[in-house]
């Protein structure tokens, strides 16, 4: 059920994350390891940031299976960034097509999902009638991922004043997550619907970055999500791992372990936002 990598810090190839590893999100697109669905393959999607250019991102999004696509092997050794957001399908809510491919843009913002809310078409109409026309206008696919976006930039919007920059804390941010989430619940209890919802849910600005795991029922359903934090993640061929010998350059969150070093990879606790600063200093918030 989708797989994804975010990297933020000193410029990386997109290869080092999406081809090289030994576990990387391409072969996660048909071998993934630690889902109960191992095929991600309705398509993908890659962000990236050129702050020197814009500070809206790239965006490439493509229907054809990730291990399949020669243009996406052949650019990931060109493009370059500081920041890069990368995601497997495998499609739920939505068919198969390039606006219900992750992440989805909004204005400087990147945005993706692991997870989603089953029967989401129970209560689709109750979350657009909450959304204004602006949010509900901007939405173009037919993903409860996206829709969840609306809702979440929504509630950004209303609580900081209209105000939707970098300059918005990021502890603010993740209680609009927590909002959003209990928003989403209600709409659930109001049709009564039960079923655990999965949110594993990355947004950044290019610059900073905003990661959770979080599922209404932890022990029914959840997802896997990792931090690996160091000075660089370097690859020697296949072979990839996270420096750690100098200062902190780098940090990658992944639904699962990109390379053999288990010992690099922390888990992040359920029910729980990662905090990232422009300055890669990290802390956890809980959602709960």
């Amino acid at each position: 059920m989708c797989r994804f990598v975010a990297y933020l810090g000193t410029p990386v190839l997109a290869e080092e994350l999406l081809t090289r590893p030994s576990n990387s999100l391409i072969h996660q697109s048909h071998h993934a390891l630690e889902t109960a669905e191992p095929l991600n393959g309705d398509g993908f999607g890659l962000g990236w940031y050129t702050h020197s250019l814009r500070p809206e991102p790239g965006l490439f999004r493509s229907i054809t299976p990730a291990w399949n696509n020669q243009n996406l092997k052949y650019n990931a050794g060109v493009i370059q960034s500081n920041c890069i957001l990368a995601h497997v399908r495998a499609a739920t809510e939505g068919v198969v097509s390039e606006l219900n491919s992750h992440p989805f843009h909004y204005r400087q913002y990147l945005m993706m999902h692991n997870g989603g809310i089953r029967r989401f078409s129970l209560i689709k109409r109750d979350l657009i009638n909450q959304l204004s026309d602006h949010y509900y206008q901007w939405i173009r696919g037919q993903t409860d991922s996206e829709h969840i976006f609306a809702l979440f930039m929504q509630n950004v919007s209303q609580l900081s004043g209209e105000k939707q920059g970098t300059d918005l804390p990021l502890p603010f941010l993740a209680e609009c997550f927590k909002k959003t989430f209990s928003d989403l619940e209600q709409l659930k209890q109001a049709r009564d619907l039960n079923e655990a919802s999965v949110y594993n849910m990355v947004i950044t600005d290019g610059r900073r970055m905003l990661v959770t795991r979080f599922s209404t029922n932890p022990q029914e359903e959840t997802r896997t999500l990792y931090l690996a934090v160091g000075h660089a993640y370097v690859c020697d061929g296949n072979t990839c791992h996270m420096d750690e010998s100098g200062k902190r350059q780098s940090l990658l969150a992944a639904s699962e372990k990109l390379d053999e070093f288990v010992e690099e990879w922390i888990v992040v606790p359920q029910c729980t936002a990662v905090l990232i600063d422009k300055n890669l200093n990290y802390s956890f918030q809980s959602l709960v």
